[in-house]
């Protein structure tokens, strides 16, 4: 499904809570799923918000590959996805960390292939660069060594932060986390969340008027 530019716009101007706020009135999925765990955090939450299409690839970085896939092909596959890109990279060392798979080369490279930012369950390094660069980091944690790191395959669905994501998903993410836009309903959000932030107004308004009361402020509540 294409996504205008439009709606990508006006969902950059949106914070991630309210953009699950706004997913909760469709009723399209559980409030507790589409969102991925606080584990996979943002490093660099004064570039705001990020918006893109998922590119997937899983990679270990532990021992030495056996049979690594192609980077080259990798490349060649995330140019066929829509832009913006978002690289999402499952670590599938036990546990995940050992090198990290991406630092600032390859943020480079990735930003050239239309990549605004990449997210994974594993670590990655060379912060003060990648920040320069204006490109998203969403990670578990940081680390020294890309030690033995390889590609295992990309386009197959990953796990991240507790999340299946598929290429093509639309991601949302600041610095309060990560999640899943459901694409049907990607247009419908930014009125959405219109409505949701008018109502938290009113709530909050009234909490610090002079003229407060319990009983105004349950009907602002349950309206």
């Amino acid at each position: 499904m294409q996504i205008s530019t439009e709606t990508l716009a006006a969902l950059r101007s949106l914070t991630t809570p309210t953009v699950s706020n706004a997913i909760e009135l469709f009723n399209v999925r559980p409030r507790n799923q589409g969102h991925m765990s606080p584990e996979v955090h943002c490093l660099f939450p004064d570039l705001g918000v990020m918006v893109g299409h998922a590119v997937t690839v899983r990679f270990a970085a532990e021992q030495p590959a056996t049979r690594a896939g192609s980077r080259y092909e990798s490349w060649k596959y995330i140019l066929e996805s829509p832009e913006p890109r978002v690289l999402v990279l499952q670590d599938m060392d036990q546990p995940p960390g050992a090198g990290a798979f991406i630092g600032e080369v390859m943020a480079t490279i990735h930003q050239r292939l239309g990549c605004v930012g990449a997210v994974t369950n594993g670590h990655v390094r060379d912060l003060d660069e990648v920040r320069a660069l204006g490109f998203h980091f969403f990670a578990a944690g940081v680390c020294v060594s890309h030690a033995y790191v390889h590609l295992l395959d990309f386009g197959t669905a990953v796990k991240v932060g507790g999340l299946v994501v598929h290429t093509g998903d639309l991601i949302h993410a600041d610095k309060h986390g990560v999640l899943v836009v459901p694409k049907e309903i990607a247009h419908k959000i930014p009125e959405a969340a219109a409505k949701v932030a008018e109502r938290e107004q009113r709530m909050i308004g009234h909490c610090k008027s002079p003229d407060f009361s319990l009983e105004e402020l349950k009907r602002l509540y349950e309206s």
